[in-house]
């Protein structure tokens, strides 16, 4: 009984927004829902989901990364952005008839940073995992673009972002082919330029917001080097950043305890250190 009210009591206080009701971009599917804790947040947090840009892994690194953050404090909005999705994953049928590829997906990061920022005066960043980390890196790049095509005034650069065993380049040899696959589409993945265009390694400007970064030596997923050559970028560039490498830690483990190993078991709490020390460095 007491988990059946814990489960009750959670569901009403998630409350779901569809990110672009209201607006020309007709994406229904697109969802935002909000984890708040108890008296006033001391920051508000994107959570974005991985899954190689073609599906969401929802509950790992989604809800319960949610409920983590609201338990801490922190005011979490689980995003559930545009992908390619499973049927396109297994037929590869974007080549002829389209669907869901970049700009796709950070544009509805950048809408939903505008939704947070209205309703939020404190810090606003960016928490994302695996291809999830990918994008809210993205935001932290490309935030000059705004890529909603709305026009608001609302600043679009995350106040810090949080990349955790993310995907960095799409550009041989550590990329990570299904993630590039999902993000630029079937039939664009040898398009050189736009390749180099996402590559995050090779877009860090100084301005870059704060970044926490989380590696695994034993990633067996997606190439560690990614996340070495964002470290190294960010470094030349001057921009403020911790990067915590564990030897053991996997992939997808996000804020499933169950799947946490020794040293990932620490990853939550060297974050909120991190966020008590930084320099939101606002612009």
């Amino acid at each position: 009984m007491t988990w059946l009210l814990l489960v009750l009591c959670t569901a009403v206080q998630a409350r779901t927004v569809k990110v672009w009701e209201g607006t020309p971009v007709h994406a229904a599917s697109v969802t935002l829902t909000e984890y708040l804790p108890e008296g006033e947040p001391r920051a508000a947090v994107v959570v974005c989901p991985g899954g190689s840009y073609f599906w969401l892994d929802k509950e790992g690194e989604g809800s319960l990364v949610g409920e983590w953050l609201a338990s801490e404090g922190i005011a979490a909005y689980v995003l559930h952005y545009r992908t390619g999705g499973w049927f396109n994953f297994t037929f590869h049928t974007r080549a002829l008839f389209g669907g869901n590829r970049h700009p796709d997906m950070i544009s509805d990061l950048q809408r939903a940073l505008q939704i947070v920022r209205a309703q939020y005066d404190g810090p606003v960043g960016a928490m994302g995992f695996s291809a999830g980390g990918h994008l809210v890196m993205s935001s932290g790049e490309f935030f000059g673009t705004d890529f909603t095509g709305l026009g608001l005034e609302t600043p679009l650069r995350p106040d810090f972002v949080a990349p955790i065993y993310p995907v960095v380049s799409m550009r041989e040899p550590c990329t990570h082919a299904r993630s590039r696959r999902g993000l630029l589409g079937d039939g664009h993945s040898d398009d050189r330029v736009l390749r180099d265009s996402l590559s995050l390694e090779c877009h860090v400007r100084p301005d870059t917001p704060p970044v926490f970064l989380l590696r695994c030596d034993d990633d067996p997923v997606v190439d560690p080097q990614n996340a070495d050559l964002l470290d190294a970028a960010l470094t030349e560039k001057g921009v403020p950043h911790r990067t915590v490498r564990y030897h053991v830690g996997g992939h997808g483990f996000g804020a499933d305890k169950k799947k946490f190993t020794e040293e990932t078991a620490q990853w939550q709490a060297a974050f909120l250190a991190w966020i008590e020390e930084i320099d939101y460095g606002r612009h």
